[in-house]
């Protein structure tokens, strides 16, 4: 099995909505220049349109995610009040 590094870290959106442990989805993900889409695993189910976060690779175009919310969109609301 071969690791694909390239893709751990990078954030994407299910295409097709997790199962947990008892199947995949699919996830759209930016890496090397384009888009690429993987088989994606998560211990809990997530829905379709959900924001990841690749943090494993399986080989074979599988990868491991977890649901992301991108820290910086808190500092939006913080921004505008700060000046």
């Amino acid at each position: 099995m071969v690791e694909d590094e390239a893709v751990i870290g990078c954030t994407g959106e299910l295409l097709i909505g997790t199962r947990g442990s008892a199947g995949p989805g699919e996830i759209l993900v930016r890496v090397r220049g384009g888009s690429e889409t993987f088989l994606a695993w998560s211990r809990e189910p997530l829905p379709i349109g959900a924001t990841v976060l690749v943090i494993e690779s399986r080989g074979c175009r599988e990868v491991g995610v977890i649901r992301w919310t991108d820290p910086l969109d808190a500092l939006d609301g913080d921004a505008v009040g700060a000046g």
